[in-house]
């Protein structure tokens, strides 16, 4: 746990890391605290074979976060994200959602409704939005929508995305419900069978998607654009990746679709350089709602 937090969000080469590097510099280093929490939270469950293990190692984490939290913690990353939690009043039940849904991978292989599923999105991504929102600001309390709808947008492109990756471990994250409706079982999806029924089953989860980006979108007011141009920087990288799994007749078996580093650059570049031509004077007198944690 040496390595520092921006380090961390660095190496992980992700959107998150591309999305959030314009933020002025106080705020991208609470950012990075935020980010840094949440992959090594994930990374226990992800990277260690003994399930035994997963469970105390989560065990432990949620302790040593306990700890942190009264100034008492051996991990620095800890305590950096105490010190951000407290400058940024951000509320500490978010962060033991986190584990709660990373927690519910030792468990849980397979979702019936989509309810269930819902309910994992919200704790394992709009969990995180709820951090970053308070980070960013907001004069709105409309903004709490955004980050719960785009989180769970968000984590149903992933979902979308990954489909291979996770039947190859022997988890189907797709709701039973909807397999059922579209004629695709459980030993289609392990077997990796690319069929009609399969493309309309993705083209449903891809709409679902999309509807959760659009209710994210409209919970945004124009007054609170200004504090979230990196969310929505965000919003556009996964766009982009929705949009080739479409354009792809959604055949996830074939290859990983992805986006390069380049164009997630450029659209960052472009939401920032729109931000700073719309706001060229930075409106600081603005009264920024952040409740008290």
């Amino acid at each position: 746990m040496s390595t520092t937090a921006e380090e961390i969000t660095k190496l992980s080469n992700t959107s998150f890391y591309y999305s959030f590097s314009l933020l002025p510099k106080h705020k991208r280093e609470a950012i990075h605290a935020v980010y840094a929490f949440c992959r090594y939270t994930d990374d226990i469950v992800d990277e260690d074979a003994d399930e035994r293990r997963k469970v105390l190692r989560l065990r432990t984490w949620r302790m040593e976060l306990r700890r942190a939290l009264q100034g008492q913690s051996a991990y620095p990353l800890l305590n950096q994200l105490n010190s951000t939690a407290r400058r940024f009043n951000i509320p500490v039940d978010h962060f033991y959602e986190l584990i709660r849904g990373v927690e519910m991978d030792l468990t849980k292989t397979r979702y019936r409704t989509f309810e269930e599923l819902k309910e994992y999105c919200y704790l394992v991504a709009s969990s995180v939005g709820l951090m970053c929102r308070q980070i960013f600001g907001f004069k709105n309390e409309s903004t709490r929508d955004y980050a719960i709808n785009l989180g769970i947008a968000l984590q149903l492109t992933n979902i979308i995305r990954d489909v291979k990756d996770d039947a190859k471990k022997g988890r189907i994250y797709i709701p039973l419900e909807d397999m059922q409706r579209f004629g695709y079982t459980e030993d289609d999806m392990l077997n990796l069978r690319y069929s009609p029924e399969f493309i309309n089953l993705m083209r449903f989860q891809c709409d679902r998607a999309k509807e959760y980006f659009d209710m994210a979108r409209n919970a945004l007011k124009d007054e609170d654009k200004y504090y979230f141009f990196a969310a929505r920087i965000m919003w556009s990288i996964y766009a982009h990746i929705l949009r080739r799994i479409e354009r792809s007749n959604y055949n996830v078996f074939q290859r990983r679709i992805s986006i390069s580093k380049f164009l997630k650059v450029l659209i960052a570049f472009r939401y920032w350089l729109s931000h700073r031509l719309k706001y060229t004077r930075p409106v600081f007198t603005w009264a920024v709602h952040r409740p008290a944690r």
